[in-house]
């Protein structure tokens, strides 16, 4: 994905990556309507699926959480016993909002504004709704030490040259994917007409542009 060097934030850790991508795995599969009876996995669930000590994974957590990127919550048990504490992916979805995330939508949102009129820039034509997803995003990127060159009218983000690009081949599906959710949860906290649709084909490693979409009202 891109950026000057030192990647920062959720993928900067490939065990975070891991956690993550379980997660988004979990409330994809409880959409789809599998067998699967939640959304949310458990510091055992995600230390068995991971190998790794649950103290790391409460760390890794912890830092998910203040990011904006993991939801927390408490059991609702009906049978005696401790509830347990439950952790889910921020998928920027209503009944998938992170209060951290949400605030963060604001602020770019404020600072965009600012710039906007101190740069007296021109409309973009995309609309008010689709421009602050692009500041949210922008934010997002710049946050996690990408530098995105967005282009508006091709709908592209250009985030060359990726920092995974010497990552281990076998990694480099999960951590697309990962981020492309990560870009996603973004957009759909702004709330807008954009979506990340997908990471497009690239000819060599450190090459990474994701293609939006605009979807109809």
């Amino acid at each position: 994905m891109t950026g000057g060097g030192a990647v920062y934030g959720p993928i900067s850790s490939y065990s975070r990556v891991r956690i993550l991508h379980l997660l988004f795995e979990a409330g994809t599969l409880f959409e789809a309507g599998t067998e699967q009876s939640r959304a949310e996995r458990t510091i055992g669930e995600l230390c068995e699926a991971t190998g790794l000590h649950p103290n790391t994974v409460r760390e890794h957590l912890q830092r998910l959480i203040d990011g904006g990127y993991v939801i927390q919550s408490t059991e609702r048990r009906t049978t005696r016993g401790r509830p347990r504490t439950l952790y889910s992916a921020a998928t920027g979805m209503p009944e998938a909002s992170s209060p951290v995330a949400r605030d963060k939508v604001a602020e770019a949102a404020r600072r965009g504004d600012m710039m906007r009129r101190i740069l007296a820039e021109e409309d973009s034509g995309l609309g008010r709704d689709a421009t602050y997803q692009l500041d949210a995003l922008i934010e997002h990127l710049e946050e996690s030490g990408f530098e995105p060159v967005i282009d508006e009218r091709e709908l592209t983000v250009e985030l060359s040259p990726c920092p995974h690009a010497a990552s281990a081949p076998e990694h480099r599906p999960t951590l697309c994917q990962v981020h492309l959710g990560l870009m996603q949860g973004v957009l759909n906290q702004a709330g807008g007409p954009l979506a990340a649709d997908c990471v497009r084909a690239a000819a060599r490693p450190e090459e990474c542009t994701v293609q939006l979409r605009l979807d109809a009202a």
